[in-house]
């Protein structure tokens, strides 16, 4: 039994004091009746025990009906305790009173009197103590059980018999309150789980995200959830007083909730009682709530409204339509939107005489930005940018931002590519002036593809064609413009067939490898031999390393390409003479894979080669990045036995200090420096340089000799150790550098006597 349920029974006994007042009050009385009617003197203290118990239960009901507070279960438990008390004192009094009555006196009217008071009392607490009827049957057992046992021992036949018949009326009794107290008990039980119910239902009400009204098929209000009210500022007990919808929606006009126009839709859609929705907006400036109505017709008629706000809804689906459409950073249309605006723009310019043109942008030396000051003012100076961008251009024209340091523009309306070219020449200038960016003045430059418009030209073909136009601007130089032209596209769909015809062929392994030897300039062996790939094209013919390499790197297929390299030029050099070694270039980005180290072990673990005979020759660009990653990634190589040479030296930034930072072998100088090398000026640098490298412990060789003269200068102090050109012999493929290396190996050549090796016109 809950304490609710148990507060309640207890409350029950308590409740209406008037009836047992009276009883006490009828049962003083009669006793004072038989006291005067029988003399018997033993009467008079029951009648006064009677009154005095009565007093005390009736004061006791009284304080109980002063209660202000809601009974517990622990004052129930107490106030029950009293209760009992005073019952049985007072069932003892008048079971006293009858066995007095019945005993000491032979008067019938006073055994009547006594008789049907009592069972007239008992009666009457049937129904008064049936929360808790326990306590009734101890009643009747004291004072019923008493009056049974006096007309017993009366010992009249007709005493006995009613004695009887009043145990079977005692026993009914009994029965009756069970009867009573189980139905009272389920009546509470049941008003409990309803309730628990309402209170439930008004918890999920009240605690909806929603708004909600209820109204009958009369119009009037029958719910309304305190969202709602707190929605539409409405305050007021409308659900008590079953205001009708009319009242309810010009509230929600008056406090602002909704507009008057809005307020005749919800009307009508309440009135026609029908499944609909709307959207409102609130009126206020400052508000700007959107709220969505949702009307839901009830079977016995009336409608269910419901009310959300989605005011944030709304906004979060704006701005993600505007992030869809919009540059986040520079507040310029993105891609997805330029393409769809230059469409229109296309269609609705179509039967005119006016061109375009869309300008392709793309601003050089921006990464430099972005490496050296950091993202943060990078963004900055795109903004900027986009800024200035907007000063120079007309209402009519429209400008994008594509990503990166990529801007659109179109510009409409004009008359001849001079117009163009015009604005390009601008938007270079403009952009090429300084930004100030955190106290750092920053330069940069631009450069400009540019495609003009024609009759039935779609967004996607110019797009394509400023692009082809600009990657042009770029090969000349950057900080200039270039109008598209048809051979561009020539071009571009030649480097195309080229990607194509250079993924089968790396699939299909249709590359050859060519070695040129590296001649040691003191015993004029061949030392060394370098890998240089080779493409025989069906088509083309033989394919150049300037042309092979630069694609693949843009393909991203250099490193799988270069892990072919490599793996070959090892199996090859496994079939010469052991002296000699192979060198294999890499490029930066092969140098640069995180797991270099695993592929040159890889190679040489299923060639058998030896790490002493494997040479890498890397650029001075791949020294220029992640220059500590690099570092150990070369002193790793170095210690697992890989020779390390740098290649080309002359022809990048050519610093010193890689010749002392990184742990190299060897230094390759470009041919480059034997330019005029019959004047002192380039003949010292070359001396210098070799010097300054085999005093650092590395073997020196220079690249591109082709005459004896060239040999001689080089040679003359001793410096140069190596030296490779086509005076020894060209690159030349596997099986010829076999026969070169059998004929430098086979026997001793005479001092000084190096073009016993092949020549230029032998190769």
């Amino acid at each position: 039994m809950s304490p609710t349920i148990y507060a309640a029974l207890v409350d029950s006994l308590f409740q209406n004091p008037a009836p047992m007042f009276a009883g006490a009050v009828t049962a003083a009385i009669a006793a004072v009746l038989t006291a005067v009617k029988t003399g018997d003197q033993f009467l008079w203290p029951c009648a006064l025990l009677l009154i005095a118990i009565g007093a005390i239960r009736t004061l006791d009901m009284r304080k109980y009906s002063q209660r202000t507070s809601p009974l517990t279960a622990d004052e129930a438990a107490r106030w029950e305790v009293r209760y009992q008390i005073g019952a049985m004192l007072y069932a003892v009094a008048l079971g006293i009173w009858c066995i007095v009555a019945l005993l000491g006196s032979d008067d019938p009217v006073a055994h009547m009197i006594c008789t049907s008071v009592t069972l007239g009392y008992m009666a009457a607490g049937a129904g008064r103590t049936y929360g808790r009827p326990w306590i009734f049957h101890l009643q009747i057992l004291l004072a019923c059980g008493s009056l049974s046992v006096a007309l017993t021992l009366h010992g009249n036949f007709y005493y006995i018999c009613l004695a009887f018949l009043n145990v079977l009326f005692f026993i009914g009794l009994k029965h009756i309150t069970t009867s009573l107290q189980k139905i009272f008990v389920r009546a509470l039980i049941a008003r409990e789980r309803e309730a628990a119910i309402a209170g439930q239902f008004d918890t999920a009400l009240n605690n909806m995200p929603h708004g909600l009204c209820m109204f009958a098929a009369d119009g009037r209000l029958a719910v309304m959830n305190n969202r709602f009210s707190e929605m539409m500022g409405l305050y007021g007990d409308f659900v008590r007083r079953r205001a009708h919808a009319l009242e309810i929606v010009t509230g929600c006009v008056s406090t602002g909730g909704v507009s008057e126009s809005s307020a005749k839709l919800i009307l009508s859609e309440i009135e026609n009682a029908k499944a609909g929705e709307i959207v409102s907006v609130s009126p206020s400036l400052t508000d700007g709530r959107a709220m969505s109505w949702t009307f839901q017709p009830m079977a016995d008629g009336g409608s269910v409204v419901l009310v959300e706000d989605i005011t944030e809804r709304r906004n979060a689906e704006a701005k993600i339509t505007h992030l869809a459409r919009y540059d986040e950073l520079t507040g310029l249309p993105n891609r997805v939107n330029f393409r769809d605006e230059i469409e229109r723009l296309l269609a609705a310019s179509r039967g005119s005489t006016l061109s375009s043109a869309l300008h392709f942008i793309d601003l050089d030396q921006f990464k430099q930005v972005n490496d050296t000051l950091g993202h943060p003012c990078g963004d900055r100076l795109l903004c900027m940018v986009a800024d200035r961008l907007r000063e120079m251009l007309r209402p009519d024209d429209f400008i994008a931002r594509f990503g990166g340091d990529e801007f659109v523009v179109f510009q409409q309306n004009i008359d001849s590519n001079e117009d163009a070219a015009s604005l390009a020449r601008r938007i270079v200038d403009r952009l090429s002036e300084r930004y100030e960016i955190d106290r750092h003045l920053v330069e940069i430059g631009a450069s400009i593809g540019i495609a003009m418009t024609w009759p039935g030209v779609s967004a996607d073909v110019l797009l394509k064609n400023a692009d082809m136009a600009l990657y042009r601007a770029k090969a000349d130089g950057r900080g200039t413009f270039c109008f598209f032209h048809e051979e561009m596209a020539q071009t571009v769909e030649a480097r195309r067939i080229l990607e194509l015809d250079l993924r089968r062929a790396l699939a299909n392994e249709e590359f050859e490898l060519f070695y040129q030897p590296l001649v040691n300039l003191k015993s004029g062996r061949i030392t060394t031999c370098e890998a240089l790939l080779r493409w025989n094209h069906p088509e083309r013919g033989t394919v150049s390393p300037v042309d092979i390499i630069p694609v693949a790197e843009d393909m991203g297929l250099i490193i799988d390409l270069g892990r072919w390299i490599l793996r070959k030029a090892c199996m090859e050099c496994m079939k010469w003479p052991a002296g000699v070694s192979v060198a294999v270039n890499f490029s930066s980005q092969q140098f640069h894979q995180r797991d270099v180290l695993s592929e040159v072990r890889y190679a040489l673990e299923v060639s058998g080669l030896p790490a002493h005979r494997l040479e890498i020759e890397i650029t001075e660009s791949s020294l220029l990045r992640n220059t500590q990653w690099t570092h150990d990634a070369l002193a790793q190589l170095k210690a697992a036995g890989v020779r390390i040479s740098l290649d080309d030296f002359g022809t990048g930034y050519s610093s010193l200090s890689y010749l002392h930072n990184f742990p190299l072998n060897k230094v390759k100088i470009d041919r480059s420096f034997l330019e005029g090398i019959d004047t002192d000026r380039p003949l010292t640098l070359l001396r210098g340089v070799a010097r300054l490298s085999a005093d650092l412990g590395m073997s020196v060789v220079v690249e591109g000799i082709e005459t004896n003269e060239q040999l001689e200068l080089i040679s003359a102090d001793g410096t140069v150790t190596e030296a490779q050109g086509y005076l020894f012999s060209r690159p030349v493929p596997a099986a010829r550098v076999r026969q070169l290396l059998d004929a430098s190996h086979g026997r001793r050549l005479p001092e000084g006597n190096l073009l016993t090796l092949p020549s230029r016109s032998m190769a």
